[in-house]
């Protein structure tokens, strides 16, 4: 059996999370016993929602725990099975955590899922057709409704969100506008996810500017709104909403330190009579298997082009943790592990 090799949350952050903050350790991995499957892992997601898993505060899940592999998901192969629902050799995604082996217990067997790399290879189901497209999907679907001539617009454009949002929302004949940092995401949001403009925040220095790009980039104004940022971006996007505007909210990455995310002009979803509604797509399991064969079809298709940015070696997995807390990632961040 391998030596398995694993990130383990060491301490909790003050303010920003620090490399001082992991501890890589190895473990022996024990013998299956019957009903267990081992996996290897090829790649690790890295997500921002990990960031609040480490703080020890409310939220809608349990926090990390201390001296526990740090939450994750991961694709990878069935090595040996002693259980008749896997077999040496397929290609499973499920939350295997920071490491490079996991051990599923017989009743943990029901939340891996096999899937097929003929034709979507295997990274892909950790990003576009796996939990962040989901995430886009649901909150498009089931709480911005779009309809066909809407504006609709999303921050972190270039991310594994946001990307397949913009291209779920093109594909249902509205207009997309994303909201990006750096020109180089910019470029890549219009030119190969056929968004109809993309506006680089950090050219602007306060929510008004970027509010005034915003109503000529979208001149009908705004029907609907993804939200993976706060801050700057959401002020700027509320004063350009239309009258019974939709706001999804999935993240909030301008607060993940723990920094108070003000929202300049509350009035407005009262003027405005909007919408705004967070979600936590673990809860709404029931829309997985819809979301995923949409996302797998535009994939297939060739109208979703995820990016990703991969990190080699579970050595990198902490660094390029706070990276993308930076947004020094561009599109979907993963750790290769093989």
């Amino acid at each position: 059996m391998p030596t398995n090799r694993q990130w383990l949350l060491k301490s909790r952050p003050q303010a920003q999370a620090n490399q001082e903050n992991f501890a890589l350790v190895n473990s022996e991995t024990p013998p299956l016993l019957d009903g267990q499957v081992l996996v290897q892992h090829h790649y690790l997601s890295l997500d921002p929602y990990m960031r609040g898993r480490m703080n020890d505060a409310k939220s809608y899940a349990k926090p990390q725990a201390l001296g526990e592999v740090m939450i994750g998901g991961t694709v990878g192969e069935v090595m040996q099975s002693r259980h008749p629902k896997f077999h040496p050799g397929d290609k499973v995604v499920g939350m295997g955590g920071w490491q490079e082996y996991s051990i599923l217990e017989p009743d943990q067997v029901n939340a891996w899922r096999k899937v097929d790399t003929s034709t979507v290879p295997l990274s892909y189901y950790l990003g576009a057709v796996g939990m962040p497209g989901v995430t886009a999907w649901y909150g498009l679907m089931r709480i911005i409704e779009p309809k066909a001539g809407e504006t609709v617009t999303v921050s972190a454009a270039s991310g594994a969100v946001g990307s397949a949002l913009g291209v779920l929302a093109k594909s249902r004949g509205c207009r997309v506008v994303g909201i990006a940092g750096g020109s180089d995401k910019c470029n890549y949001v219009v030119n190969e996810l056929g968004f109809d403009a993309c506006l680089d925040y950090k050219q602007y220095t306060n929510a008004v500017e970027l509010s005034q790009a915003l109503k000529t980039a979208c001149p009908e104004g705004i029907d609907g709104h993804f939200e993976n940022v706060g801050g700057l971006v959401l002020d700027a996007v509320m004063l350009r909403m239309n009258a019974f505007g939709r706001i999804a909210v999935c993240g909030m990455i301008a607060g993940y330190d723990g920094q108070p995310v003000p929202m300049s002009y509350p009035q407005l979803i009262l003027r405005d009579r909007l919408k705004v509604q967070g979600f936590i797509v673990s809860e709404h399991m029931e829309d997985w298997p819809v979301a995923l064969a949409a996302l797998s079809e535009l994939v297939i298709a060739g109208k979703l082009h995820p990016r990703e940015s991969v990190a080699q070696g579970i050595e990198a997995a902490p660094a390029a943790f706070l990276g993308l807390l930076k947004g020094q990632n561009f599109g979907k961040q993963l750790v290769k592990l093989i």
